[in-house]
């Protein structure tokens, strides 16, 4: 057995659980590939309408094992953020281009409903959306298909990708580096992906309570205006 197998069978594995696979086995057997292979499940994740891969348990792991698979953790950084940017430039050119063309009332993955959460979720926070959504799985690959549908300035589309896109890769693939020899983190990464996907929809849910306060004090101050006026 080559010797970076044999020092990643020799670790304890985290498992996908729901993915039904081994992804430290994954890449350990991808050989020369691996680099290819990560790039290409990024790119794919970020915004070519295919959002059930394990981008950011792939992105801790491969932090965590670059050495063993013999990467350049630069490399690895540069490809995965250039991955990911041209991955949401696919999703917003299909967007712009085919719109809703591409989903139907009943699909599986392609339907209305999830189309229309993601723009409800991008009307609202705009270009912040593109960045936020980044670190929801699922949301992040059908938000740029959103802002393609929504005509949302390129401009602004550019900047709010790539800043998104290398914070993503960065703080994820850091992870890994730095956290994953701890042993209780690398038998929960799933775990770990879960709290950090928490963490990063804190200001969702506090921007949503203000919202609704607002909008209860607006209802509430129309019911007065209400009750306040001339008799009939």
């Amino acid at each position: 057995m080559p010797q970076h197998l044999t020092t990643l069978s020799a670790l304890p594995t985290p498992s996908l659980g729901l993915l039904g696979f081994d992804l430290e086995e994954v890449l350990a057997h991808a050989g020369p590939w691996v680099l290819g292979l990560v790039s290409l499940i990024v790119f794919i994740e970020s915004g070519v309408l295919f959002p059930f891969l394990p981008g950011d348990s792939l992105l801790f792991t491969t932090g965590l094992l670059h050495h063993q698979l013999g990467l350049n953790l630069w490399v690895l950084l540069i490809c995965v953020s250039v991955a990911a940017v041209l991955g949401d430039q696919v999703g917003y050119m299909l967007g712009h281009y085919f719109g809703r063309k591409l989903f139907s009332e009943h699909g599986r993955v392609l339907n209305y409903a999830n189309l229309d959460r993601a723009h409800t979720f991008f009307n609202k926070y705009g270009g912040k959306a593109l960045v936020l959504a980044r670190f929801v799985p699922i949301v992040r690959t059908y938000v740029p298909l959103t802002a393609g549908i929504a005509k949302y300035r390129y401009a602004d589309f550019a900047k709010w990708n790539i800043f998104g896109a290398l914070l993503w890769c960065i703080l994820l693939t850091f992870a890994g580096v730095w956290l994953g020899n701890v042993t209780w983190i690398r038998e929960n990464v799933d775990l770990i992906v879960v709290v950090l996907v928490l963490v990063s929809v804190i200001p969702i849910g506090l921007e949503v309570m203000r919202e609704r306060k607002k909008a209860q004090k607006r209802e509430a101050a129309a019911k007065d205006d209400s009750a306040g006026g001339p008799a009939a």
